[in-house]
């Protein structure tokens, strides 16, 4: 087994014996294959439904390299990352994802990435309202931060 997924897989274990939340475990390292952060799942223990495996890992990382750009770093995961996941990688600007369970292996023992994926396809269309209000006002804070040379990342 891969050593960096071996860890990661360790930290999925180690989230469940401490019931903090699903078998999902990942680890970030440097291109030198330095660790930079580890993750598991901890939407139990934080009541939190963003807090996957990876996004902490994401967040640690992070903080620990000053900044929100991880483009120097690989994410390896358990399993393949959510839509939510994904994004916050693509995000973070990193390139390069390894990962050990498929999204199949996570729906099958109940986690319902599916129906995220299904409503980006423009399929399940009862899963959530979108609706667009009051955009004149909030764009003049776009308009503002534009004007001002916001930083854009």
């Amino acid at each position: 087994m891969n050593k960096y997924m071996e860890i990661a897989n360790e930290n999925a274990k180690k989230g469940i014996e401490k019931k903090q939340g699903g078998p999902f475990g990942a680890v970030i390292v440097d291109k030198e294959g330095n660790i930079i952060s580890n993750g598991n799942n901890k939407v139990l223990l934080n009541h939190d439904p963003t807090a996957h495996a990876e996004i902490v890992a994401i967040r640690n990382a992070c903080e620990k390299l000053g900044t929100y750009d991880l483009s120097d770093c690989i994410l390896y995961t358990s399993c393949e990352p959510c839509p939510m996941c994904l994004s916050a990688a693509i995000w973070a600007n990193i390139k390069k994802i390894y990962y050990g369970c498929t999204k199949e292996d996570a729906n099958s023992i109940g986690f319902r990435d599916d129906i995220i994926y299904d409503f980006l396809k423009g399929e399940k269309e009862n899963l959530v309202s979108l609706e667009n209000i009051d955009r004149d006002e909030c764009i003049k804070v776009f308009e503002k931060y534009n004007k001002e040379s916001g930083v854009i990342y």
